[in-house]
């Protein structure tokens, strides 16, 4: 198909010129005047404009910075067509934008030329961003195909870990799920806004399947012990937490965007953390616990209650743990997110089936 090169010009005798030399290669669009041209550009998009400098009223100068303004003819090539061809007027051209110029009265070879060199730049620009757009569109697709498969790999390796302990591998999911409806609720209720936006979200509900991943370092002996641990083998369990720092790192820390590693550090360290202090590793209190590890500290107790477990029996009605986390208000956990799962009793009950 050919080229759509529009001319805009006051002088009609040059516009059945610049048809005569370019009619025969391509289509040609005219305007005698600047407005006419704007008007034409309202419903048409050419590949060339070929634009008189001196027109009244509207002179190519304003109509140039017009058409910059229009959505999509940005990059439409322009040349400018002029018979001052002093420096000044040259370099005014390509301040404004022009992609060259040239002057009356035309040359037909040197107007073909131009035009031919300005079609050529300009299909090339095209292909490359078409190129460019193709190329980005595959890594994108490629780095979520990528993401997916980490993800799987992290809640697989999640659910072995937990599998060593006797559990079924249902906590993983089922605390991953509880976090997604805590900072739902927690953003919808605008709390927390300070840190709750979309991507701390995202890295939370992503990173949750990592809380206990440092017990991958701990015996089978104290993981799968059925009764009470002895204070010996409580504080190696308690080590779980520190381990996880290095273990995310390494698995992660390489192919994982800093926020998401930090937020998953701080899930697997803090979240056996309490609200009043008493908690481990470190004994942090209140908001110095990490909001991302109060939120997991609410789900983990919730599901670990409320499911079996080699060393115990589950807690039912589920009303019961709602309650237990009640008591643990102010003191174990977070008043706020407290507050806000126990609202969500109605959808609980719907999703747990009771």
């Amino acid at each position: 198909m050919k080229g759509i090169i529009l001319v805009v010009d006051d002088d009609s005798a040059n516009l059945l010129l610049a048809q005569k030399i370019l009619g025969g290669e391509y289509r040609i669009a005219a305007a005698n005047s600047g407005p006419a041209a704007l008007k034409y550009l309202g419903k048409n998009r050419p590949d060339v404009i070929l634009l008189d400098i001196n027109m009244p009223d509207m002179d190519g100068f304003e109509t140039m910075e017009r058409l910059r303004d229009m959505e999509g003819l940005d990059s439409i090539p322009v040349i400018f067509l002029t018979a001052d061809k002093s420096t000044e007027t040259e370099t005014k051209c390509f301040q404004v934008g022009a992609f060259d110029f040239v002057g009356k009265p035309f040359i037909p070879d040197i107007l073909k030329s131009r035009v031919k060199r300005a079609l050529e730049l300009e299909q090339y620009h095209n292909s490359l961003e078409s190129l460019v757009k193709e190329q980005a569109k595959q890594l994108i697709e490629r780095s979520e195909r990528i993401g997916e498969i980490q993800e799987k790999v992290i809640v697989g390796l999640a659910n072995l870990i937990e599998s060593r302990d006797g559990s079924t591998g249902k906590h993983v999911k089922n605390t991953q799920g509880y976090v997604r409806m805590i900072v739902e609720e927690l953003r919808r209720r605008g709390k927390f806004t300070e840190v709750l936006d979309e991507e701390y979200m995202q890295n939370v509900c992503k990173a949750a399947p990592l809380h206990d991943i440092g017990k991958i370092k701990i015996p089978d002996s104290i993981l799968q012990k059925p009764g009470r641990l002895t204070p010996e083998e409580y504080e190696t369990m308690k080590k779980h937490t520190v381990y996880s720092e290095d273990i995310i790192r390494d698995i992660i820390g390489d192919v994982e965007d800093e926020a998401y590693v930090k937020v998953a550090v701080d899930i697997a360290m803090y979240h056996h953390e309490r609200w009043d202090g008493g908690g481990y590793p470190e004994g942090l209190s209140g908001e110095t616990i990490p909001l991302c590890a109060r939120i997991m500290a609410v789900a983990d107790v919730f599901d670990a209650l409320y499911e079996e477990r080699c060393y115990k029996q589950p807690v039912r009605p589920m009303r019961k743990v709602l309650d237990i986390l009640e008591e643990g208000k102010g003191t174990q956990f977070d008043p706020v997110i407290v507050d806000v799962f126990n609202d969500m009793e109605p959808v609980l009950k719907e999703l747990l089936g009771e």
